[in-house]
């Protein structure tokens, strides 16, 4: 084998090539990087001190800043009972995690005239024609009665949850009980290898609306909507889709719907905090096995389904910083990164949100440290994320835990990062 020189492998570096398969982010130090070691070990201690009194079984702590790692620690237990420590590399149920990744999926298809953003869901998936919005529930049978909408549902309504979908399982008791009377489910936990999105969303799109589309924020299952929408436009499975079009570019390697059976190990024990004691979780929205992650259904939601690590899901987020790039694959173009990240409601609606991610906005800018452009989300089981444009920051904590007391530390951790710069 022919003997690489330093010149050589600094040449091999730095050859675009090399940079196409570099699918990583680059570790960096702290203090080069603006940041205080001093400062951060305040992550350690405070993480530490959660996992000593019990509120959380582990934690994996990440932050990126100018594209680099400047910290990543693990903390505590990826299962409390047999004591295995928690890694970096471990795998998290990232629940609506995934919302904002099938925004990108929507916006690459957009990005191609497949469709205008304005346009009726209806002239793609015939079944929301025609939408009805509900007017009387019986809560004994769970009967209803619905009138005419005011108007179809569009797209850019489905990617900022204004359409008047409603959410199953964690939506009002109405339509919890509506969406579980018609086998709509709310996106996690499918065991069954014989459902798939498309018969659901045509189910769903016959169902009543909780409002007319475009008059409120609802929190519902519009992503899974738009997973199917990615489905009919693309002519693949969502799941190859993003498999193809979104995490092998990005190199993000851990990310599924469901694992496969060599990375099961990796899939962290899912815990409940009650009275601030854990325990494992045995069923989570009363019915779900938390196992989910783990099976081999074919139920891919766009609105909750997907499992991954900090370090792929940092990839993501540094795609949005990079304005649409990230190592040398371009996925987005700047303006449409632009208009993701732009507010798209307007009062009377106050949720400040985009085609994707909520948003730090001048209305809402005083509640964080988060700098005006900051984009950000979370996930059902304790996961949280956001991307910082101005500071050239990725900050990540992922924890285990569903129906969690201590979500405090979500905010804790924000502070934490932000003390810890001292450019």
């Amino acid at each position: 084998m022919k003997k690489v020189t330093p010149l050589l492998f600094v040449l091999l570096l730095s050859s675009p090539a090399f940079s196409q398969s570099l699918k990583t982010l680059v570790p960096g130090k702290p203090e080069e990087n603006g940041l205080s070691v001093e400062r951060l070990s305040r992550i350690d201690q405070t993480l530490n001190e959660y996992v000593s009194k019990g509120y959380i079984p582990g934690a994996v702590a990440l932050i990126v800043r100018n594209g680099k790692i400047v910290y990543e620690k693990s903390f505590g237990y990826s299962d409390v009972e047999s004591k295995s420590t928690l890694k970096n590399d471990n795998i998290f149920r990232i629940a609506s995690q995934g919302k904002a990744i099938t925004g990108l999926a929507v916006m690459m298809l957009w990005e191609e005239g497949k469709f205008s953003l304005d346009e009726p869901i209806s002239k793609y998936i015939p079944e929301f024609k025609n939408p009805s919005v509900l007017v009387w529930f019986n809560e004994k049978d769970s009967s209803y009665s619905a009138q005419p909408a005011k108007g179809e549902i569009t797209i850019r309504q489905l990617l900022t949850h204004t359409s008047g979908i409603s959410y199953a399982a964690i939506g009002t008791k109405e339509f919890n009980a509506i969406y579980a009377k018609a086998g709509v489910p709310s996106g996690i936990g499918i065991s069954s290898t014989s459902a798939v999105l498309a018969d659901k969303m045509k189910i769903l799109g016959q169902l009543p609306l909780k409002h007319n589309p475009g008059e409120q924020w609802t929190y519902g299952l519009n992503n899974d909507v738009l997973g199917y929408l990615v489905e009919i436009l693309s002519g693949l499975s969502f799941d190859d889709f993003l498999r193809q079009r979104i995490f092998k570019p990005l190199g993000m390697n851990d990310t599924y719907f469901y694992i496969p059976k060599e990375k099961h190990s990796r899939l962290v024990t899912l815990y409940e905090n009650k009275n601030d004691k854990l325990t494992k979780a045995t069923l989570v929205y009363d019915h779900v096995s938390p196992n989910y992650p783990n099976l081999a259904a074919k139920y891919f939601s766009g609105g909750a389904g997907l499992s991954s690590t900090v370090e792929d899901y940092a990839k993501f987020l540094q795609l949005f910083l990079n304005k649409g790039e990230f190592n040398g694959v371009r996925l987005l173009s700047r303006k449409t990164v632009e208009l993701m990240l732009t507010s798209q409601l307007h009062a009377p609606i106050t949720n400040q949100v985009g085609l994707g991610f909520g948003l730090e906005t001048t209305d809402n800018d005083y509640q964080s440290p988060f700098s005006i452009g900051s984009f950000s989300w979370g996930g059902a089981f304790s996961t949280t994320y956001w991307a910082d444009p101005k500071e050239k920051l990725i900050g990540l904590i992922f924890t285990n835990i569903y129906s969690n007391t201590h979500g405090e530390l979500a905010e804790k951790y924000k502070a934490l990062v932000y003390q810890a710069i001292v450019d």
